[in-house]
């Protein structure tokens, strides 16, 4: 009897303990915010997750975004209601801040609105686990990322300092920062260079400078790239993991520079 009240108390526990904060339980929205009246030309910045939710930066970076979408004298909105994704709502912006965005967030009818409006010029800042392996959409994968995750140093080696180059020093979302740039990040892996799919790299991290591991090392890593082919200018950072980040000038400026581009 002990024994089987002792088994009844285990369940309990486990039943009442915490569920882990980094992966919620995926929704679907269906009902769209209500924007604020006379937004246009805006900034709309976007934390919905349904994959692996980076909780250690997304409060900071959605206040860091707003504050650079005011400085550029835009109006922002952020959410994390994905049914914000219609014609009607997403005209009222220029730009789409794909903050750490995850999982297969849209439903089929949002993710063509975001096709469209990207088709219509509008233009697409993705940053961090917006280009994780848990955006599966043919249309997204193709468009906004060109290439896949596949993984980042664990353990000990989880957030290391390393140094960023340029790749393409004269672009604009590069204006005005000194590279080579050490930043300290949760460095991401790809399978393969996005330039081969047609992106256009900006800047890689130095393999040198840090410790990918064996299996994570690319050779030439690219970690910040944009998409030519696109109607819309799309840029896509890998960067992003540690709150700290959001405060270096040196990514805040890339950040300006990036939002600034993307909204022409």
């Amino acid at each position: 009897m002990m024994l089987k009240t002792l088994a009844m108390m285990a369940m309990i526990a486990v039943a009442q303990a915490p569920s882990d904060p980094h992966l919620p339980g995926k929704t679907v929205d269906s009902v769209a915010p209500t924007l604020p009246a006379g937004i246009t030309r805006g900034v709309l910045i976007v934390s919905k997750t349904n994959g692996w939710r980076h909780i250690e930066h997304i409060p900071r970076s959605n206040i860091v975004l707003a504050d650079i979408a005011k400085r550029l004298g835009r109006p922002s909105f952020t959410t994390e209601n994905a049914a914000v994704f219609n014609d009607e709502q997403l005209s009222r912006f220029s730009v789409i801040v794909l903050n750490s965005a995850s999982g297969d967030f849209l439903t089929p009818d949002q993710q063509a609105a975001f096709a469209r409006f990207v088709a219509r010029g509008g233009g697409v800042v993705a940053l961090h686990a917006a280009g994780d392996d848990s955006h599966k959409e043919p249309w997204y994968a193709d468009t906004i990322i060109g290439t896949t995750f596949i993984g980042h140093p664990n353990g000990e080696d989880h957030i290391q300092s390393a140094r960023v180059i340029a790749a393409a020093p004269r672009h604009p979302i590069l204006a005005g920062v000194r590279m080579p740039w050490v930043a300290r990040d949760e460095w991401y892996s790809f399978s393969g260079n996005p330039a081969t799919r047609g992106m256009t790299v900006l800047a890689e991290v130095d393999e040198a400078s840090y410790r990918p591991g064996d299996k994570l090392r690319m050779g030439t890593h690219p970690v910040m790239w944009i998409n030519p082919r696109a109607k819309g200018r799309v840029f896509y950072s890998a960067l992003g993991h540690e709150p700290q980040l959001y405060g270096d000038p040196a990514y805040r400026r890339i950040l300006t520079n990036a939002i600034r581009w993307a909204a022409r």
